[in-house]
């Protein structure tokens, strides 16, 4: 019969903590393998039913062992300043660790220490704990990241005034890696006015595929001067619009008829609006087809 593990002090319940601390406030070292505990890494012990899967749990674990010159860095730190992040590395378990200097660089199962002089060593606080600020680790992502994956991210911290376009674009010329080329392709493609992640993957997917770059989320009125609402992506000399339509405007009833509501309005004073899904975004080519349709209808039918 399995014995009840013994209850652990205050101080270590519920949350990660060292071993050498629980050790000195009376626990045991069996105490310590029992099977309500598990070890992210060497010296830590979390409670079993935290997931590690999660990186706020996996970070707090591994915050209670960085060294007076570390601190998380690239795709890890922009996890934590909470940027959109491509879903692979949102499920990736590995935890990114700079090192200042010359000091000790991380190395732990689980961890991908690198080093970083001090002239790039951008280190800011964010819930308790030393991340790179956000444009440093948005530069330190270039290596992992892909172009648009970065460009998602540039527009991001544009949006939430964490940075400026004039900004990162001087941040990535300083850089002289091998990934400078990217870094600098991205911060050129960063524009202010995106809302949303989906909206800077859609005014990519156009763009790359040679049609003019649309303006971000503009106020459309009517002829007498009436607001209609605001289009995602928009083409106003030729009254085009693009708009993101996320799964909650097809299962939420009072968005869908806000939306009808909308478009018969948009219809009304002459515009077109292309709707765009998640799904166009992964495969475009329909959507690129009918956009391609619509610039031919108004080269053919000019506005009057």
């Amino acid at each position: 019969m399995t014995r009840t593990p013994a209850r652990l002090p205050d101080p270590f319940l519920g949350q990660a903590f060292h071993t050498a601390d629980a050790v000195r406030n009376g626990v045991t070292p069996g105490r310590l393998r029992r099977e309500d505990l598990a070890a992210p890494t060497r010296g830590v012990r979390v409670p079993a039913e935290l997931d590690l899967a999660d990186l706020s749990a996996r970070v707090a674990a591994f915050g209670l062992v960085l060294g007076e010159r570390h601190h998380f860095s690239h795709t890890t730190a922009l996890a934590l300043w909470e940027l959109p992040l491509p879903p692979w590395v949102v499920s990736d378990a590995t935890v990114h660790v700079s090192t200042v200097g010359d000091g000790p660089v991380m190395r732990r199962t689980g961890v991908v220490g690198h080093r970083v002089s001090p002239p790039f060593a951008d280190v800011e606080t964010c819930a308790g704990l030393p991340p790179s600020s956000p444009v440093a680790a948005w530069c330190e992502s270039a290596g992992l990241l892909a172009e648009r994956d970065l460009v998602v991210i540039g527009d991001h911290l544009v949006a939430r005034a964490l940075a400026d376009p004039e900004q990162l674009e001087r941040r990535s010329r300083e850089r002289r890696s091998r990934w400078a080329l990217r870094l600098r392709a991205a911060a050129h493609r960063v524009r202010p006015g995106s809302e949303s992640p989906m909206e800077t993957l859609i005014r990519l997917v156009i763009v790359d595929a040679g049609f003019p770059e649309p303006q971000l989320n503009i106020d459309v009125h009517s002829p007498v001067g009436r607001f209609l609402g605001r289009v995602d992506l928009a083409y106003p000399d030729l009254r085009i619009g693009v708009e993101y339509d996320g799964e909650h405007h097809r299962t939420d009833r009072a968005t869908w008829q806000h939306d009808a509501t909308r478009s018969n309005g948009f219809v009304s004073a002459g515009w077109l609006i292309l709707h765009v899904t998640a799904r166009d975004v992964a495969d475009p080519t329909a959507f690129l087809l009918r956009l391609s349709d619509v610039f031919r209808t108004r080269a053919s039918s000019p506005l009057p």
